[in-house]
């Protein structure tokens, strides 16, 4: 699906006032409407006044509040919105955090202007693409002590709220949908990035971020629960949903 810019806003929120600028002027020259902010805390002031982006691409590394702090307040104040971490960190343990975080993308700042690009042209039509998609009848599902609302991204094990990301629902989501089938480590991945990224070493690197992805899940389960092991491994392949009482 190709992105027509003038359609869409970005948001930039870095405390480097010449890397916002050199960015903004590309994003520009590409035709995207561009807004600034030196801060998360006026980002997230704007969003909450009513100010509306497509996107938000958001450094880590700021002062008073950092990047993954805003995110999270990002999502505890309901924005939906896409956000792309832009950031010197390179250390694949900032990216688990990102992503479970619920960003839906990671890029280093150090990569060139034409593959962020691509990112956000990615990014943007995946979101339009979600938009256009018509929501499931079924927004309700059941699965043994799995009650899951899918409009709401909520989740309740046994009766009680299980804290999840947006990423980390849709995950439980495919798995719920797909009861007893096998969901391969690829369609798990590509669910929380999109379809098409790479990450990690080697062609399939993107498993260690899935196993992550699946650890911290059963973790916030086991919270509520600590006999919950309904998602079951299939090794070399994926995970599935194994109903009410699976084996792990």
């Amino acid at each position: 699906m190709s992105v027509d810019a003038s359609d869409h806003t970005v948001a930039i929120v870095d405390d480097d006032d010449l890397f916002r600028e050199s960015l903004g002027g590309n994003l520009e020259n590409e035709g995207f409407s561009v807004l600034h902010f030196d801060n998360g805390a006026d980002a997230l002031s704007a969003f909450n006044e009513g100010t509306a982006v497509d996107l938000v691409l958001l450094d880590w590394k700021m002062p008073e509040m950092n990047g993954i702090e805003v995110l999270r307040q990002l999502r505890a104040d309901d924005h939906a919105v896409p956000v792309i971490f832009l950031t010197v960190l390179s250390d694949q343990i900032y990216e688990e955090a990102a992503l479970l975080g619920g960003a839906i993308d990671f890029v280093e700042k150090s990569r060139s202007f034409a593959i962020l690009l691509k990112r956000i042209e990615l990014a943007l039509s995946g979101s339009a693409d979600a938009k256009t998609q018509p929501r499931h009848a079924d927004a309700q599902i059941r699965i043994g002590d799995l009650d899951l609302n899918a409009d709401g991204k909520h989740a309740r094990w046994q009766g009680q709220e299980v804290d999840l990301t947006i990423g980390e629902f849709d995950i439980v989501e495919a798995l719920a949908r797909r009861a007893g089938d096998n969901l391969s480590y690829r369609d798990i991945y590509d669910i929380v990035r999109g379809q098409g990224f790479v990450a990690g070493h080697g062609e399939d690197g993107y498993r260690q971020n899935v196993r992550t992805f699946i650890k911290r899940v059963r973790r916030k389960f086991r919270d509520v629960d600590a006999a919950f092991d309904a998602i079951e491994n299939y090794p070399g392949f994926g995970y599935r949903w194994g109903g009410e009482r699976g084996q792990d």
